[in-house]
């Protein structure tokens, strides 16, 4: 294509990095990829690269993301541009930073990434160019956001139990909650449903075996998210967990 216009100003190139967080039910970890060229190479960093001249930036993300550790999650959100001078010792280079939470997966080290790993958030290692700020930056957005929207459903699995949840929130917000009151305050909100299922039974237990189940006390209930509520409470005034 024959450009009419050009310009004489120099341009950044622009690149894109994907901040990934999940929760195995005991920590809350992120997604490093192990850098296999320089610079910074044999550093960790987040997976990104450079935009191409044919696709949006949520798109480049999605595929430096599919490339260098093969996930391909649902849905990323954009939260930052980071355009600091020197944050890339190559060339002048603008970053616009995208982040999700998925359930745990399988995660491979492919294309430039020579290793890809989940990390928790209190065993990171030293990372590549201004990551250290990109990471700060997310972690931030991630405790706004938690209070106003759904984000922390996401993270869990289809059914889960009230101490898993507060763990969950524990973890983001690096806070303790009172467990009585953590569990009231979330279940006046209104957006949980008890699964109320029963396992079957089964006919050849012994009495023996259910006298243990009985002595070990009762199992902790099981919720699901209320979808079809936490869309109405939305559309009619909105959102806001407060413990």
């Amino acid at each position: 294509m024959n450009n009419v216009y050009t310009y004489k100003y120099p341009h950044p190139a622009v690149t894109t990095d994907c901040v990934i967080f999940s929760f195995d039910g005991i920590n809350l970890k992120v997604l490093l990829i192990q850098r296999g060229c320089e610079p910074y190479k044999g550093y960790w960093a987040f997976p990104g690269g450079f935009l191409r001249m044919d696709e949006t930036a949520e798109e480049g993300a999605l595929r430096e993301l599919r490339e260098e550790t093969g996930l391909t999650p649902n849905h990323i959100e954009q939260f930052y541009t980071f355009s600091q001078i020197d944050r890339d010792p190559r060339e002048r280079v603008v970053s616009i930073a995208f982040f999700a939470l998925i359930q745990p997966a399988d995660v491979k080290g492919d294309d430039d990434a020579s290793d890809a790993r989940w990390f928790p958030l209190n065993e990171m290692p030293p990372l590549a160019f201004d990551h250290e700020n990109v990471f700060k930056t997310a972690q931030k957005k991630l405790k706004e956001k938690i209070y106003f929207e759904s984000i922390g459903f996401d993270l869990l699995g289809d059914e889960f139990t009230i101490p898993e949840i507060q763990h969950l929130y524990e973890s983001i917000l690096e806070v303790k909650f009172d467990r009585r009151n953590f569990q009231k305050k979330l279940l006046q909100v209104g957006i949980l449903k008890e699964v109320t299922d029963a396992p079957e039974t089964d006919s050849t237990e012994t009495t023996s075996t259910k006298t243990q189940n009985s002595s070990r006390g009762r199992k902790a209930k099981k919720y699901k998210f209320n979808k079809l509520k936490y869309e109405d409470m939305k559309e009619h005034g909105g959102f806001k967990l407060e413990f």
